[in-house]
């Protein structure tokens, strides 16, 4: 019977044996007795015989495996250390057993210094090596500050690199990644609105409406384009209107209310139809009250000369803007006077009547008057010092306004009260100097409104006290000073109204003097207001294709859904105002991209849209103008109809998004679905980080201290039950408090606080953040195997983290102290560093992804934290 056949680990015969090699008794008799000690010297007797050339290679290629392997895995060790280590997991050291084999066997115990190289989860598989990919690794790293402490200052870690390597551009006060994306939304723009080339000049045949709205934007953008021209021209666009205010106005000299009425309001009207403010401001929208579909008219305060209320105060910014309106009623006075020695040259024979301009001009008279003693000759203020003081009574004037108009915190959060249905008759008697029913038929609306919505009970009554005390000059003044100050950017630069605007810009928002931003992208910014949907039907096709609008759309229903989810687990709603809260955020109307209706956004409806827009070459400001004035008769058309569920507020190619409270809606134009908000291939976790948050501060602004006063259905009423109500209060007051500690440097050494009740709507709405971070982990198991939750080349991060990181960066900023302390008085925006930090403060899942130790400045203790969802 044969032997049974030795198991192959025993088996000595190579497969391939030398002949000449024969092995003795005695290597038989130790190989059987000891295999350990046979391979031993069996090793040993081939490393004294010579190699062969294969032999070498192959020893020479085994040895540098092995070093591979070994600098791999080191790799791969200390990549899982510092993951580890940058997400608070870092593996403590660890006791190993290790059992080392030997001639005699043993057992040692070893600690190392290191743990070992051995991950607790299995190496990632899905990182993304594409070259986009690369770059956007790269854009988000580039933009960190990885020497701060995250936990402590959130905003320089997560932007600090972009702060270095940024700077503002010449001519502005600010910029940051809104204005980024702006700008280069433009450069878009500016690409399709250039006039084309002979060369690539479309044949001769019937204009399509495309072609007829190109033609125009690229009209209107040449205009402006052409400096030398407006320089040519001077201050004749400002004069043409200038001449039409002084004349409706009739260079009235009296105070009597009788003999102000007719002309106040045809001059007053014909500013308004230009898009140019001035005492007040009327504006169509919903009735809020009874239905929030019918457009009804709606009674404002102006804006005003200076930003805000404080700047007429303070002493500097007040002899700025003082000198300001003096250069121009100067520069005005001075044009006239040559044009009418001009024009009584060419017609000596002509009657005083006949000469333009017709009424007197300046309006402080001669130099050479008699005096009230009836002598002649005695010299008077000379014309510069008349425009000072006339200028000084203009800034008086406006800040008597100022002080009659609602503080902005309560014009912003306060929708209640600032709805006030009033008869019109009634309203129309509390401000007797000017005639209403004039002023409507200058705007030929459809309806005469028998109600008007005040937005403060007490302005028109203030206005008409101000007005019955102000002598008609000043008030003709004012109105020609608005209407420069509207003008002159349109100006030549060479001009002395364009210089003097230009100046109180500068120190208003703190720009060097002489700098101007790049004229191309201000163009194209000015085609953009003018023109804007016209403008947004290009840029869409340009830029908003594929997949864009679903993927953003589904962001948007995600925390939607998160959002209805959470309202189930509020401690501070009851049952019944969750359910409504959640019937609400249903009945949203979501728009994303531009709008979608045929009759707004095909090629015939925008060119019949703009049909009224009359464009002349080399004309700017009447170009401008003429796009006002057709904006102001599509406004006043819309008074008594019906809400169009169609209309949009922004034009498309807008980096920005919004929340409509009447019309229950939240609107994001394609301008912001763009990096680095938004990316169709981007990981979602970077996604519902910017963009989403974007997204869920518009939904929340639904929910925030004035939009949570609007029903479903865009009603003012109160919906919540009261105890629901005096919980968000409770939470409201501690977000405005909070805030209200933050400050910004004034640029004079000093401290300004930010203002935690103006700002209470928007801080609440950036609360929306945890909504999006929900939203982002309830589909974080189907996105990862769709493949939606790839990982990035050389971020060391994890994925909770770059949620947050990618929420940061989109606020970076870099901003001067003056625009600054502008913002902080007049914006219902926190500073963007505490739109971050403000926000990731009371977000407990901030402080956990970036395993902050307690008490550290970004990780509260609970009772410090102000959380509503």
């Amino acid at each position: 019977m044969a032997e049974a056949r030795p198991s192959t680990d025993e088996e000595t015969a190579p497969l391939l044996q030398d002949p000449d090699h024969a092995r003795t008794e005695s290597e038989t008799t130790r190989h059987d007795s000891s295999p350990f000690q046979n391979f031993l010297e069996h090793v040993t007797s081939i490393t004294k015989e010579p190699l062969n050339a294969l032999s070498k290679v192959l020893l020479v290629l085994a040895i540098v495996l092995l070093l591979l392997t070994s600098i791999f895995i080191g790799l791969f060790a200390g990549a899982q250390h510092k993951l580890k280590e940058r997400s608070g997991k870092v593996p403590p050291t660890e006791t190993v057993t290790t059992t080392v084999v030997s001639t005699a066997t043993t057992t040692q115990v070893g600690t190392p210094t290191a743990p070992l190289p051995v991950p607790t989860r299995p190496p990632p598989v899905n990182i993304c090596t594409t070259a986009d990919c690369v770059k956007l690794s790269a854009s988000i790293l580039g933009k960190l500050d990885e020497s701060q402490d995250p936990c402590e200052n959130f905003y320089e870690f997560a932007n600090g690199g972009w702060l270095e390597s940024h700077e503002i551009p010449a001519g502005r006060g600010t910029f940051g990644s809104f204005e980024s994306l702006a700008q280069e939304n433009k450069r878009i723009v500016r690409k399709l609105i250039e006039p084309a080339s002979e060369s690539t000049a479309a044949p001769s045949q019937a204009p399509s409406y495309d072609d007829q709205t190109l033609k125009k934007l690229r009209g209107l953008y040449t205009s402006c384009l052409n400096e030398e021209h407006l320089d040519d021209r001077g201050h004749e666009p400002l004069f043409e209107v200038v001449k039409i205010v002084r004349t409706l106005f009739s260079g009235n000299s009296t105070n009597t209310t009788a003999e102000w009425t007719v002309p106040l309001t045809g001059a007053v009207a014909y500013l308004h139809s230009r898009g140019i403010g001035g005492l007040f401001n009327f504006e169509i929208d919903g009735d809020v009250g009874v239905d929030p579909n019918a457009m009804s008219l709606w009674f404002f305060q102006p804006d005003l000369g200076l930003p805000a209320k404080e700047y007429y105060k303070e002493k500097d910014i007040r002899d700025i803007y003082e000198d300001t309106l003096a250069c121009i009623l100067i520069a005005l006075s001075d044009e006239t006077e040559q044009k009418s020695q001009v024009l009584n040259m060419q017609t000596q024979t002509t009657e005083t009547a006949n000469v333009w301009p017709p009424w007197p001009w300046p309006p402080w008279g001669d130099d050479d008057d008699d005096d009230d003693d009836g002598k002649k000759g005695e010299k008077k203020k000379n014309s510069t010092e008349r425009a000072r003081d006339l200028a000084r009574d203009v800034v008086e004037f406006e800040h008597k306004l100022a002080e009659a108009s609602l503080d902005l915190e309560d014009l912003y959060q306060d929708p209640i009260g600032t709805y006030n249905p009033t008869p019109f008759s009634e309203f129309a008697a509390s401000l007797p100097q000017l005639d209403f029913p004039l002023y409507l038929s200058s705007f030929a609306p459809r309806n005469f409104p028998t109600t008007v919505i005040l937005t403060s009970t007490t302005y028109a009554h203030s206005l008409s006290a101000i007005l019955s005390s102000t002598q008609s000059k000043v008030v003709e003044a004012y109105l020609v000073t608005r209407a420069a100050l509207a003008i002159a950017p349109m100006l030549g630069m060479k001009t002395e109204v364009w210089q003097a605007h230009r100046a109180l810009i500068e120190t208003l928002q703190g720009i060097k003097k002489g700098q101007v931003p790049d004229r191309a992208d201000w163009c194209v910014q000015q085609v953009e207001n003018a023109m804007g949907f016209a403008v947004g039907r290009f840029f869409v096709q340009e830029t908003f294709g594929g997949e864009s609008r679903r993927k953003g759309t589904k962001v948007i229903t995600d925390i939607i859904d998160a959002f209805k989810e959470s309202l189930k687990h509020l401690e501070w709603m009851d049952e019944k105002s969750g359910k409504a809260a959640a019937e609400k955020a249903d009945a949203i109307r979501v728009k994303v991209g531009f709008p979608l209706s045929p009759d707004t956004t095909s090629a015939r409806s925008i060119a019949v849209y703009y049909n009224a827009v009359h464009i002349h070459n080399n004309t700017f400001a009447e170009n401008v103008l003429s796009a006002s004035t057709s904006d102001q008769i599509k406004k006043w058309q819309q008074l008594g109809k019906r809400r169009n569920p169609e209309s949009w507020e922004m034009y498309p190619s807008m980096v920005n998004a919004y929340f409509n409270p009447p019309a229950n809606e939240i609107v994001f134009p394609a301008g912001i679905l763009r990096p680095p908000f938004f990316s169709q291939d981007w990981p979602m976790y970077l996604a519902y980080g910017s963009f989403g948050h974007v997204a869920a501060h518009e939904l929340t602004h639904a929910f925030d201290s004035a939009g949570r006063l609007y029903n479903q259905e865009g009603k003012l009423e109160q919906w919540w039950t009261n105890a629901t109500s005096e919980g968000f209060k409770t939470r409201q007051d501690c977000i405005a408090k909070q805030y209200s500690n933050y400050t910004i440097d004034d640029g004079k050494g000093g401290k300004v606080h930010v203002n935690g009740n103006l700002t209470s709507g928007e801080n609440i709405g950036d609360t929306g953040l945890i909504q999006a971070y929900r939203a982002w982990k309830s589909q974080f198991s189907a996105s990862l195997n769709d493949g939606g939750e790839y990982l990035l080349p050389g971020l060391d991060y994890t994925q909770e983290q770059l949620f947050f990181i990618a929420f940061g960066q989109i606020w970076a900023q870099k901003i001067k102290p003056q625009a600054a302390l502008q913002r902080v008085r007049t914006d219902p925006h926190s500073p963007n560093k505490y739109r971050v930090e403000g926000t990731v403060f009371n977000i407990p899942e901030f402080a956990k992804a970036f395993n902050c130790p307690n008490n550290a400045k970004l990780n509260p203790p609970p009772e410090k934290q102000c959380i509503l969802w």
